[in-house]
């Protein structure tokens, strides 16, 4: 189990990832692990790609909300949408919606395209700098092997710390977003437009990791600040912002604590948006050797928080 030596810092996690992307705790073993750790609530919200329905316990299909219930465990099941082509981290994680919306199916196969398209020509320029590696060792999955459609970038960056280029993946995104010659563009959803999509479809929006957004975007060839950017989101109707976020293990390079950027973000933010939201981004890191590796309940919100904020609170009658 993941969490043996982690005890959760919150039971409540509003942001984690399965095999379903690009984390390696299979939607089964997420809950069980999130079960064995005690959490009350967690939410499943892999990139791109729709929540599961079911899982298989014991060789049976079972209804996956169903099977975190008993074991008295509430599981939101979400989406988060990578958007704005030109800003990267620019992530929406989205809960409530009808995902049977065709929206979604397209949204689904757009992605897949962009991200196969892209992330092939980038194997090739790192190949053209000395960094060899090949497609076929990036769809290993270090021993999980995934099918092109589900190829995620931090696969890549994994690969590259495997082989040595660099010390861990977040170092490999690093390399990768500050030289020019690797920055080579998928096309993304403009976020206003998912946040309107996510409204129509019955959901909320809520902006991950907004200090992982570089300082000085570049949107349509104008040069504005992060805080621009936010306000722009939340003109746009966005729910809520990730305020309680695991920067210390993530590709962040600003120079303030998560602590100093979670009161920053409350002292912001807390009367502009409707949810302060709090997560891990959970990835099952430790299954590839990551020291130190995220764990479920590292950050969140509490439960007293998640059962008075009126839009969390209604997403437990949504999914029961």
């Amino acid at each position: 189990m993941s969490n043996s030596n982690n005890i959760p810092n919150y039971k409540c996690d509003l942001h984690g990832h399965t095999t379903r992307s690009d984390g390696s705790d299979s939607p089964k073993e997420f809950i069980d692990n999130a079960v064995y750790s005690k959490m009350k609530i967690v939410g499943i919200t892999d990139h791109d790609v729709l929540p599961p329905e079911t899982i298989t316990v014991n060789g049976n299909e079972m209804d996956i909300i169903e099977y975190a219930s008993k074991n008295e465990l509430i599981l939101l099941k979400g989406i988060e949408i990578s958007c704005e082509t030109d800003v990267e981290d620019v992530h929406i994680v989205c809960y409530g919606c009808n995902w049977k919306d065709p929206f979604f199916g397209k949204l689904e196969q757009d992605v897949v395209k962009s991200k196969i398209e892209s992330y092939k020509k980038l194997v090739d320029r790192l190949n053209e700098n000395g960094i060899h590696i090949s497609w076929e060792e990036v769809l290993d999955n270090n021993g999980t092997p995934v099918k092109e459609e589900q190829i995620q970038k931090k696969m890549i960056f994994e690969l590259m710390a495997k082989r040595g280029f660099v010390n861990e993946w977040k170092d490999a995104k690093l390399l990768v977003k500050n030289h020019a010659e690797y920055d080579i563009k998928r096309e993304k959803p403009d976020p206003a437009m998912v946040i309107k999509e996510v409204h129509r479809c019955g959901g909320i929006a809520i902006l991950a990791h907004p200090y992982l957004i570089c300082e000085n975007p570049i949107i349509a060839g104008k040069n504005i600040t992060r805080d621009e950017y936010i306000d722009y989101l939340i003109e746009n109707g966005i729910d809520g912002i990730e305020a309680c976020y695991t920067y210390d293990k993530t590709s962040y390079s600003g120079t303030k604590s998560k602590s100093e950027i979670y009161a920053e973000v409350i002292k912001k933010y807390s009367d502009r948006v409707s949810i302060l939201s709090g997560g891990s981004d959970y990835h099952a890191d430790h299954k590839k050797g990551v020291k130190d590796a995220r764990y479920i309940g590292e950050c969140g919100v509490s439960e007293s928080y998640f059962f008075s904020n009126d839009l969390l609170n209604n997403l437990i009658t949504f999914f029961h």
